[in-house]
């Protein structure tokens, strides 16, 4: 696959306004919103309607503050690169026009601004990341390292957003709808199995369990397992004693309990084993 170099640390980086081509101005253009479409390789694919109407009102009454970034297609209409939000609200403000940039790219570099766009927005949900972050890095054939440098992000962040693709549908489908937060969704994944994490995670539903008590949960669930590996099977020797002794008799670890409900059982007890 031909690797595209030039991904910069962000947006701004990547958008260089000095040979922006525009009309009437020096800068940017004012855009009839009904060439605008939005861009089909656009990551996010939902948007949160509240916070869109209160966009939208906040541009009827101060108009777009930050222009959005456009690349003009051979027949006169504009796909947005960045800015879809303040696309759409316009539109829902019932402006005719929009502030932009207009900027030549290839289609390759189109999606690649998207992508980074949206990772940098603090208002993404942490699945929608992690799909760009993993779509950046199969079309572009990145390592995590390079990633992180790319979106100027943590490698430790980058890794953990691209572990949560790792869990079932049904968890990452929660996170998306914020039925869970990220802290959670870390937490479940210290539970080594897809069955296991599933359970914990509804157990968090059912008992709004925080993360740190899901992480003793995780921990807890750890340690059985582990002593279950480690302690040695005395099953033989159990039921001899059991049959002796008319089943009082448990081995657990490294201890032999006997129980005896009166003082007739003790003495049948001890009558057996001298």
């Amino acid at each position: 696959m031909k690797k595209l170099h030039g991904l910069g640390r962000g947006l701004d980086a990547l958008i260089d306004t000095t040979h922006v081509t525009t009309a009437g101005s020096s800068s940017i253009s004012e855009i009839a919103l009904s060439k605008i479409y939005a861009n089909p390789n656009q990551p996010r694919h939902t948007f949160d309607e509240e916070a869109l109407d209160e966009l939208a009102q906040s541009i009827a009454e101060h108009g777009v503050i930050s222009p959005i970034t456009l690349r003009k297609d051979s027949d006169g209409r504009y796909m947005i690169i960045a800015g879809e939000r303040r696309y759409r609200a316009s539109k829902m403000a019932g402006l005719n026009t929009i502030p932009a940039y207009i900027r030549t790219a290839k289609d390759e570099q189109v999606m690649e601004w998207a992508l980074i766009e949206n990772i940098q927005r603090e208002d993404l949900d942490a699945i929608e990341i992690a799909l760009a972050y993993q779509r950046l890095m199969d079309d572009y054939d990145l390592t995590q390292e390079r990633m992180s440098e790319r979106v100027g992000k943590k490698r430790a962040t980058v890794a953990n957003y691209l572990r949560l693709l790792k869990l079932p549908a049904e968890i990452q489908l929660g996170i998306k709808e914020k039925k869970i937060d990220m802290g959670h969704a870390r937490a479940i994944l210290g539970s080594p199995s897809p069955e296991q994490q599933l359970s914990i995670y509804k157990r968090i539903l059912q008992n709004g369990l925080s993360v740190r008590k899901v992480e003793e949960l995780v921990s807890d669930t750890k340690t059985a397992k582990k002593e279950l590996r480690t302690t040695p099977s005395y099953t033989q020797q159990e039921a001899f004693l059991q049959e002796k002794l008319g089943g009082k008799a448990k081995i657990v670890g490294k201890k032999i309990t006997i129980s005896f409900r009166n003082e007739e059982e003790l003495n049948f007890i001890l009558s057996h084993i001298h």
